[in-house]
């Protein structure tokens, strides 16, 4: 790291922008220090150790954060070297939370320590205030240079999203996000204006099966493509992160090389019966083919760990989208003729100004989907992705096997409460650690912003989880061997905003075999909606943790529907096309769409449609109008069909 991003020897406007002004910043003269200050970006630590940086929120807090997800054992330290204006005394602040006060829940499970030098601040963190605030750390004796180090003390999700170094120890900093924001792009010298990405064809915002595939589809048909992903791998809830099998039928009739292009980035595996692959080990997820598909196209340029900010417009047309490094919050401009909105949220066209639906009231909610492993099982162990694997490989070869799991006050309370894997509780026709583990209906945020509250979503989600753990272990007595191997914190979304196009699908129109003259992609999923799962919900109304699913007659429409490509553009942004789970659907209608082989398919009509729009010249509404029958051709083209 360059030593301009952590000092701040920039005059006194840029720490007067952190106290939020006049009328809350202090005489900023009285002692000629002010201006001597560290600022430092949790994402920009040098070494993340066992930490993960969480991305999910940072529209709502205007960065990442590191998050300590050790599933109740302490990650490594983050650590990084920063030098200070001078040595001294320094107030040092941390921005953080505890992440469990929302539910006034005792025991503030996300302890970490600040040390410099390897020696802890007196203070603890992350066990204060339900926001994100700046944590007051005392003071610190430092020198001119010094070692930094979050060391997570719990394993149990603490969070840390900067931290200040001030010389002056009077100096309180506010938690206004746009306060903050200017304050961050100032010492870290960014530019005012982004920079300047190129000129696309076709822009891709979302980097899961649909996006990828949208994506791959458009560069094997001749036209330049921005890819953007704000995560480190491809896939989205399809990658290793989220783990959620994609479901739905491929290279169906009439058009058999639809979904070509879903089965390479991700082949296809034949699952026994009642076999799950939820959650199960990142091979299975593949994310390095993901990755070298893309990367082989020369027409694909890549911005990995970006995430859009912005959308400039002009007359209901995208001009661009402004992205931001998720690592150094540098800006780019991305050009383009066309936009495909892959986000699962609806972002681009959201801040474009398209029209959609959205009602923050019984929602399908978020999973956090989490496998277990049994540690007197060498092969298992051998196979496990646990941060302490070393340490975990090496008891069990001594024959060290019980693992015991701390008591959770803060999770949620089920010690007297049925829930899936519990002794004599079926669900699903399930029972035990197969009802417990790698299951999709763990499940909240039933009338929660996907969107805006996607933290306390995931979070609640670690309570029940961590909940229900504790009682299988500490109250019943049971799974001594057993222990929590994995669990995504990125959370995997069903629902969020809808944009919408010149046809609205709904659910009557796949039980009424509708049909349509621009058939575009199969869908094979059934009408399946979620919604609180009744046996669980006493106790826990509004805070609901497990879900049930639509079925029975009323909800199949005969195996196979085509769907229409007037489903995959915006009606009132002109060059703007969706694919994924915000495509032109109603709720109802989102049901047999939403399923991720079913979106990469939509993701490589969109590419598709995207290179006649340019070669053409118009716009996603006339290859409907003009050029359908070249569209159809294209469809019955191999995904490796080239341009």
């Amino acid at each position: 790291m360059k030593r301009r991003q952590f000092i701040g020897t920039i005059a006194n406007s840029s720490l007067f922008l952190l106290a939020g002004g006049v009328s809350s910043c202090i005489n900023s003269n009285r002692n000629g220090t002010l201006e001597e200050f560290v600022f430092i970006e949790a994402e920009q630590f040098a070494d993340f150790g066992g930490w993960d940086l969480d991305q999910q929120s940072m529209d709502q807090m205007g960065s990442p954060y590191l998050l300590a997800h050790g599933l109740g054992i302490p990650v490594e330290d983050a650590k990084t070297r920063i030098s200070f204006p001078s040595s001294g005394k320094y107030r040092v602040w941390v921005r953080t939370r505890d992440w469990v006060a929302p539910w006034n829940a005792p025991g503030a499970p996300g302890k970490f320590q600040v040390l410099i030098n390897d020696a802890p601040l007196e203070e603890t963190f992350g066990t204060k205030g339900a926001e994100w605030h700046w944590h007051d750390g005392g003071i610190a004796q430092v020198g001119k240079e010094a070692s930094i180090a979050l060391h997570d003390l719990t394993g149990f999700e603490g969070r840390c999203e900067a931290i200040l170094f001030c010389k002056d120890l009077d100096f309180k900093p506010v938690n206004d996000v746009e306060a903050l924001t200017k304050f961050r792009r100032k010492l870290l010298g960014l530019p005012d204006t982004p920079d300047d990405g190129g000129v696309y064809d076709l822009v891709v915002t979302g980097g899961g099966l649909a996006g990828t595939c949208a994506a791959i589809s458009a560069a094997r048909n001749g036209i330049k493509v921005a890819l953007i992903q704000d995560r480190p791998v491809l896939g989205g809830n399809a990658s290793s992160e989220v783990r959620v099998w994609p479901e739905g039928k491929t290279n169906q009739s009439p058009y058999v090389h639809i979904g070509d292009i879903v089965n390479e980035i991700l082949p296809p595996i034949k699952k026994e019966p009642g076999q799950v692959l939820n959650g199960v080990n990142s091979r299975y997820y593949d994310d390095a083919l993901k990755l070298k598909v893309v990367k082989a196209e020369p027409n694909i340029t890549l911005f990995i760990n970006h995430r859009a900010i912005n959308v400039e417009t002009t007359e209901k047309e995208i001009d661009a989208i402004i992205i931001q490094s998720t690592i150094s919050a540098r800006q780019t401009r991305l050009k383009g003729k066309f936009f495909a909105d892959c986000t699962g949220d609806a972002t681009i066209g959201f801040k474009a100004g398209a029209d959609y639906e959205y009602e923050v009231k019984n929602l399908m909610g978020s999973s956090n989907l989490f496998n277990v492993l049994d540690a007197s099982n060498p092969e298992e162990v051998l196979a496990c992705e646990c941060k302490d694997k070393s340490a975990l490989a090496m008891k069990c070869e001594i024959g060290e096997i019980e693992q015991p799991f701390p008591r959770c006050p803060w999770a949620l309370d089920l010690s007297d409460k049925p829930f899936p894997g519990r002794k004599g509780v079926k669900t699903f026709h399930r029972e035990g650690l197969d009802a417990f583990a790698n299951m999709w209906y763990w499940e909240s945020g039933f009338n929660k912003n996907q969107v805006t509250e996607i933290e306390l979503i995931r979070d609640h989600n670690f309570r029940a989880m961590y909940g229900a753990w504790d009682t299988l272990k500490n109250i019943d007595g049971m799974y001594p061997h057993h222990r929590l191997g994995w669990s995504a914190f990125i959370a995997g979304k069903r629902e969020s905003r809808r944009l919408m196009g010149d046809v609205i699908l709904d659910a009557k129109d796949f039980k009424q075999q509708r049909t349509f003259d621009d058939p575009a992609f199969p869908c094979s999923w059934h009408v399946d909606i979620h919604t609180p799962k009744k046996e669980y919900q006493t106790g826990f109304e509004g805070n609901e943790f497990v879900s049930d699913y639509t079925r029975g007659e009323k909800y199949k429409y005969g195996g196979l529907f085509w769907a229409p490509y007037r489903t995959l553009y915006s009606r009132n942004i002109k060059n703007l096309f969706m694919a994924g789970r915000d495509i032109s659907v109603t709720k109802s209608g989102l049901g047999p769409v939403r399923v991720m082989r079913t979106t990469g398919m939509m993701g490589e009509i969109v590419g598709k449609a995207a290179s006649i729009c340019v070669k053409r010249n118009v716009s996603p509404r006339e290859i409907y109008e003009k050029h359908l029958t070249e569209l159809k051709d294209l469809m019955s083209k191999p995904g490796n069909y080239r341009t």
